[in-house]
């Protein structure tokens, strides 16, 4: 199991790292602990008829809270590049205060689509927020520790899914008192998250000539222009989009998978919930130990590879493993644990998630560094627009595969084998940053010495 560098502990005792690392951790734990308390209350704790509509309702709440990425994506990277940045987070999280102010109202009147808009607008908070946490670490971060910076910044975000979407659902589930609950965990958590927001050092302006347009449909025309300015921006626009897809396609599927394929209850599913966001962490621990402070862009490469081996392992041990049970029969994770083929399954999820984590991290990285400085965070907002497309695409997919009969994990194969799809075009688009990054560190140095090649500059 990787362990944290010393360079990266070092990161999280500095001023110019911590409150921002503790700003995102929060944000994040709060959206899952409200997104995942909605469904719970949503599926079993409404009136009869809400929950008779309850899986329809449910699909409408994920399409609310992505769709202020398509939305306000574009502005937001706008305001983020003309405006001081730790001042626009502190405002953000002081809407986050507000937005969980409201979601207590909503809790209390017990209203499913008054609950529903403030979903949205947590999205349209997220959606704000996101290029902004991303282009304010290549200012507070040296080149070196940029990798490191991404690397933990992934491993909180992950670990704040997993966290705050097990609380969300243990808490809004308390007997009686339980939405009450949520509603004071929601708003602590944003006091706490503006708090940390608070310590964040100014970050100057990139482009503080720019003027904000907000006309949606034309800005959104225009950032998307600027992620393709050269190749490793686009590169790295559409691989991080990729790992959303398949993220996005392994989130949707594993409920069910657990359930027909392996035979397991609930607490299953969390049980494999966790190994995913767990083996994400571990992989951009990993990746940040292993690129000492570099874009290693082979890492993407492996653990591209690595998804898919591991991907079609899951549907070879899926073709092993007996027959589920019946339903009134599923698994608790004792049952399940209990038979070693499914710790094989659990090692194998923990497996495709941590080569995730190797892939995604460089990819940030690599984002936040080609990108020009004036126009960074309108480059990351079109990261996001994109990615939010990729998300969509998928529960498409996902809809399609599982119309035409294919099983969950049929699908999990067919993403494998697609994924081998998009590490050629990201060969095909930085063949030479490839080949660079693969050398041993000596001869990295050589070549180094004589300068970027033409393709770099490009």
């Amino acid at each position: 199991m990787p362990d944290i560098r010393p360079s990266q502990l070092r990161l999280l005792r500095a001023r110019r790292f911590l409150p921002l690392f503790t700003t995102q951790f929060l944000g994040a734990f709060n959206d899952n602990v409200y997104k995942n308390a909605l469904i719970i209350y949503i599926t079993f704790l409404t009136a009869a008829g809400a929950r008779s509509d309850s899986a329809r309702l449910v699909t409408i709440a994920a399409g609310i809270f992505i769709l202020p990425f398509f939305l306000f994506s574009a502005s937001a990277g706008q305001i983020a590049d003309k405006y001081e940045k730790s001042m626009l987070i502190r405002r953000v999280k002081l809407g986050e205060i507000a937005i969980m102010t409201l979601a207590g109202l909503g809790f209390w009147v017990g209203n499913v689509w008054f609950l529903m808009a403030i979903l949205f607008l947590m999205g349209t908070q997220s959606a704000v927020f996101g290029p902004l946490k991303y282009s304010i670490l290549p200012q507070h971060l040296a080149p070196g520790e940029l990798i490191s910076g991404n690397a933990l910044v992934q491993m909180a975000t992950f670990l704040a899914i997993l966290l705050g979407t097990m609380l969300g659902g243990f808490v809004v589930a308390v007997q009686g008192t339980g939405p009450t609950l949520v509603s004071a965990v929601v708003l602590c958590l944003a006091v706490a998250g503006w708090l940390a927001s608070r310590s964040i050092p100014r970050a100057a302006p990139a482009d503080p000539r720019i003027a904000v347009d907000w006309n949606l449909l034309s800005q959104t025309v225009e950032v998307m222009r600027l992620s393709r300015e050269n190749r490793h921006v686009l590169a790295a626009t559409l691989g991080i989009a990729w790992f959303w897809f398949l993220g996005a396609t392994y989130l949707q599927l594993l409920p069910a998978y657990t359930r027909d394929v392996l035979g397991g209850n609930a607490h299953v599913v969390t049980l494999l919930l966790s190994a995913f966001s767990i083996g994400i962490g571990l992989g951009s621990i990993l990746c940040g130990r292993i690129s000492a402070g570099r874009i290693e862009l082979a890492l993407v490469a492996v653990g591209g590879l690595g998804l898919s081996v591991f991907s079609a392992g899951i549907y070879v041990l899926s073709q092993l493993a007996d027959p589920a049970p019946e339903t009134r029969h599923l698994l608790g994770i004792a049952g399940f644990l209990a038979q070693p083929h499914h710790w094989w399954v659990f090692l194998d999820l923990l497996a495709v998630s941590t080569f995730g984590g190797l892939y995604i991290v460089p990819l940030f990285t690599l984002l936040q560094s080609r990108a020009a400085p004036q126009h960074r965070a309108r480059v990351i907002a079109a990261s996001n627009i994109v990615s939010a497309l990729f998300m969509v695409m998928s529960a498409l997919a996902t809809l399609a595969l599982l119309s035409l009969r294919r099983s969950t994990d049929e699908i999990l194969l067919f993403v494998g084998l697609a994924n081998l799809v998009v590490i050629v075009v990201i060969a095909v688009l930085l063949p030479e940053s490839l080949r660079r990054s693969a050398k041993s560190p000596a001869r990295r140095r050589e070549a180094e010495a004589g300068g970027p090649t033409e393709e770099e500059q490009r």
